[in-house]
């Protein structure tokens, strides 16, 4: 009751922070009249004099008044659109690193435009990332005009660009681009083997679109770069030999969840046919060093006790097909992952396939809080502002609409069935579209979809429907779904980033209708006669109520919810919006069939009755409260763990960067074979023990082995008062005499390649098993909660454990290879090449991937397998020709920095390292 008289009297803590902003707003206006009164070249000249200002010591906060108002100025000349007072607010907002919430219709895209010219005046780059192709291009080119006026350079980011490209546009002032694209470009970098081949800058400044689909929609599946692993066929046989010998009472089944777990005897069992097998290390299944074979033993047990074969899968031609459990459908291309098809394929006696093994991975929370400073904008992001403070330390701001909203929100409706619904839903359509008013249809699946469209077929209304599977197409339509009588259903991404305008959009019916007619008088009097029918359609539609928004169930965020209801009431337009629901809906069903609720709605509502009433809504909305709160713990927890593997991502990449830049490695190389001589000898010679009970035989071994020394180690323990740190230190004045010796007789600058190549190599390769077996940990971890312990707790000390054994690795392969191998020199005066790989966005629940835009970069089973069957071409080296279609006369891109794995430039479709690039 206080806290409503004191909001009353002072206002929220958010009306309070937008109103502090006013005063900034006067100063920007005090600008206006000065600008107003340069001419285009003078307006130009901003740029130069903030940038000068600038490096004169003042900040971006100190200039920001008089260059957001330049933008708006500049706004008005190229697009003849000048920035409400409530967009610079909101532009102010997402300076300062915060979230803009603004409605729909608002205009996002132009709030964008001030902080990223101010912020792209340090000339350290700002990204603006959007959430499909279409967006970035479209915005791109659209601002770029804007920018461009203003001297700035833009960039876009978008698939299947040559990596030449893709360094220019990072190099722009401003880049665009999708979430997907900037953190793939993130994960190749840090596979790229010299600092010239990497594309992306340092860090700066990040304005993510439609942040709420980015950051919590898509954070809880992970980026990761996978490449076809070694044949571990006979692996899977073994183990699968094994689990088949099972008995029943060996194991738990949970036929629901699709989990299985060994009983106490099955587990002793298992570990005695392993054993046998030599597939164990030890006699404890679970030990650390058995991860890899528990989590193939946890595939093939679901793989032979709980997945059927033709309920499941089905196997045609050789080949394990998974049968969709909805639909009944084949699902031709698709596999399982983590190993589970695999498991399948050994249980069927079909040819097993290469599994994808992570090469690369990071999830989107911790890509983006990499930024220095981040930022971001939606039309709903409120009810998710705890989390977006908590894992981003983003707060967000709901900016005030620039005209009051006019919208009428109705109560949801209640019914029975899914059928008696969607004939009520129908029949509103059909009025809403006999008068003139537009209606656009939200629906929670294709499905749904596809199920009102046959309603609407047999009401005879016409309709479009859309899936946001084609961003380009459908964006053209929605933009058209406020004309009279339009009739639009849409799943809840579809269209995004496009206004629904009232009458249609002028842009987009010019674009569409016009595409193919010259500039000229004719054309401009085309576009003054479409712009007179959209006023006059306008007019129509408001007299009609404005865009009608239905709701065909409740989503289980009420976050998406909104976005759908906003799409109606833009810039003070009417509309309304109503949400329909029935007893099958699946967020109802969390109320459960036996529930007061769901009693009293089967008893007294008759078929096709329908009822309303607050009290039901807050429960649905109560009931999305609990279903957000779950949501937001399963991403959290994969925060969590991907946490654990960060910091290991941070050292093994800072460690390569710095391997990189450095002029020479030898200092690093040194203190590795130091410490691998140190770690053989404590092994073998322990502290406080006598010589006679030194495992001298194995050191001398591991000396000649890992070291390329014959050492008189035998010798050296019969002497006198001798101890492990005088066999240390000549152990170690051996080895460095013999590299001493070794690298006498070749070219020292072909020594520091080699070296930095090789450290490189195995930092890599060791790093790659390190994630695979990270993967299987995690996998197989929440075992321990058996034993009253904590998960994460658990994955955390044994990935430290595996981290610190995968460095020893590397510093004895390393140590190994320099010691004992010839070098030629064509081996080491090229880089080696980077490995064919695929990028996805992979759901580690289903193992599906979740890119979905289409841009050819998505998980391809067939290219997968295609790369894992066939020898790739051998690399063109010395010696060799320059390959056929190659165009002679030299290389007019060597000073262009072109990594040797991009298409060439010169469009003949090949790499460049197969064309211009060869080596002759």
């Amino acid at each position: 009751m206080l806290g409503s008289l004191m909001k009353s009297v002072f206002g929220s803590s958010n009306e309070r922070y937008v109103k502090s902003l006013d005063k900034v707003i006067a100063q920007i206006a005090g600008f206006e009249p000065v600008l107003s009164a340069l001419s285009d070249e003078e307006l130009k000249a901003q740029t130069p004099k903030l940038r000068a200002m600038l490096a004169a010591g003042s900040t971006l906060d100190d200039i920001m008044p008089e260059a957001f108002a330049t933008v708006r100025e500049a706004s008005k000349r190229v697009f003849g659109m000048r920035h409400f007072d409530v967009q610079l607010i909101g532009g102010m907002v997402l300076h300062r690193g915060e979230i803009a919430e603004m409605r729909t219709g608002e205009g996002k895209t132009l709030v964008a435009t001030a902080p990223t010219y101010l912020n792209a005046l340090e000339g350290k780059g700002v990204h603006v990332v959007t959430v499909n192709d279409y967006l970035a291009r479209r915005d791109a080119e659209q601002m770029e005009q804007l920018h461009g006026f203003l001297g700035l350079t833009v960039g876009v980011i978008v698939p299947n660009l040559g990596e030449y490209e893709r360094r220019e546009a990072y190099a722009a002032d401003i880049t665009y681009g999708t979430n997907n694209e900037f953190g793939f470009d993130y994960l190749r970098d840090n596979m790229k083997h010299e600092r010239s081949q990497m594309v992306q800058r340092p860090f700066n400044y990040a304005i993510v679109d439609e942040v709420d689909s980015i950051l919590i929609d898509e954070a809880r599946t992970p980026l990761i770069i996978s490449g076809p692993t070694d044949d571990k066929s006979e692996l899977y046989i073994s183990v699968d030999a094994v689990v088949k010998q099972l008995a029943p009472e060996d194991y738990e089944a949970d036929e629901k969840q699709k989990s299985i777990t060994l009983t106490e005897d099955g587990v002793e069992r298992v570990e005695r046919m392993l054993e046998e097998a030599g597939l164990l290390v030890g006699s404890n299944l679970y030990d650390v060093e058995n991860t890899l074979v528990v989590h193939h033993l946890e595939q093939a047990l679901k793989a032979v006790m709980m997945f059927k074969r033709d309920t499941d899968y089905i196997v045609k031609d050789g080949k394990v097909i998974i049968i969709d459990e909805f639909t009944g459908r084949m699902m031709d291309g698709r596999r399982w992952s983590s190993g589970l098809h695999q498991a399948v394929e050994a249980k069927e006696g079909v040819n097993i396939e290469p599994e994808n093994q992570t090469l690369a991975s990071i999830t989107f929370q911790n890509y983006f809080r990499m930024y220095p400073k981040l930022s971001g904008m939606t039309g709903t992001a409120a009810t998710e502002a705890g989390e977006f403070y908590d894992i981003y330390k983003m707060n967000v701001v709901t900016i005030p609409t620039n005209l009051p909203i006019q919208r009428i929100d109705e109560e949801d409706e209640f019914y029975k069935n899914t059928l008696d619904k969607f004939a009520a839903i129908a029949k509103l359509i059909r009025e809403k579209h006999e008068i003139g008013q537009p209606v656009l249809v939200g629906t929670v699946s294709i499905e749904k979809s596809e199920l009102l469209s046959d309603f609407l077929n047999k009401e005879g209304v016409k309709h479009s429907v859309l899936n946001a599977r084609f961003h380009e197409m459908e964006a053209h339509i929605v933009a058209q779904a406020g004309s009279p009588g339009a009739v639009t259903i849409a799943t809840n991404m579809a269209g995004r980033g496009t206004d629904i305008q009232l009458g249609g959009n002028v842009e987009f019916r010019v674009e569409d209708e016009l595409r193919d007619m010259p500039e000229g008088p004719e054309r401009e009097e085309a576009i003054a006669r479409i712009k007179m029918e959209v006023a006059e359609q306008k007019r129509l539609v408001i007299e009609a109520g404005g865009l009608c928004v239905i709701g065909t169930e409740r989503h289980e965020s009420r976050r998406i919810d909104n976005q759908l209801r906003g799409r109606s009431g833009r810039q003070g337009d009417p509309g309304l919006s109503k949400f329909y629901l029935c007893l099958e809906d699946d967020l109802l069903r969390i109320f459960g069939p036996d529930t007061l609720f769901a009693k009293m709605m089967n008893s007294n509502l008759a078929d096709g009755e329908a009822i309303g009433s607050k009290w039901l809504s807050k429960a649905i909305e109560t009931a999305q409260k609990k279903v957000e709160a779950r949501n937001y713990e399963v991403r959290k927890q994969v925060v969590e763990y991907d946490d654990v593997m960060n910091d290991q991502r941070k050292v093994i990449y800072e460690q390569r960067s710095d391997i990189m830049d450095a002029e020479t490695v030898d200092d690093v190389v040194v203190d590795m074979r130091h410490e691998t001589i140190n770690s053989l000898v404590a092994d073998a010679c322990p502290q406080g023990s006598y010589p006679e009970h030194w495992d001298i035989e194995g050191l001398t071994a591991k000396a000649k082995d890992i070291l390329g020394v014959d050492a008189p180690i035998a010798a050296w323990a019969d002497e006198d008062g001798v101890d492990p740190e005088t066999v240390e230190q000549r152990l170690t004045d051996a080895a460095d005499a013999h590299m001493a010796d070794k690298m006498a007789n070749d070219d020292p600058a072909i020594w520091r390649q080699a070296e930095k190549t090789i450290l490189l190599d195995r930092l890599d390769n060791h790093w790659k098993d390190h994630l695979a077996t990270l993967d299987a940990l995690r996998q197989v971890v929440f075992l321990r909660a058996y034993a009253q312990k904590t998960p994460i707790n658990e994955y955390k000390q044994e990935a430290f454990g595996l981290f610190e054994h995968m460095l020893d690795a590397i510093r004895v392969d390393v140590t190994r290879i320099l010691s004992i191998s010839e070098l030629r020199m064509p081996e080491i005066s090229t880089l080696p090449e980077l490995p064919d790989f695929l990028t996805g966005h992979i759901d580690p629940l289903t193992g599906f991937d979740d890119s979905n835009d289409g841009d050819g970069s998505a998980f391809n089973p067939e290219l997968f397998a295609s790369l894992a069957g066939s020898p790739q071409p051998a690399p063109v080296g010395f010696g060799q020709a320059t390959p056929a279609g190659a165009p002679e006369g030299g290389d007019p891109y060597a000073e262009m920095g072109i990594s040797r794995n991009a298409m060439c430039p010169c469009g003949s479709g090949q790499k460049y390292k197969h064309c211009h690039g060869a080596l002759v």
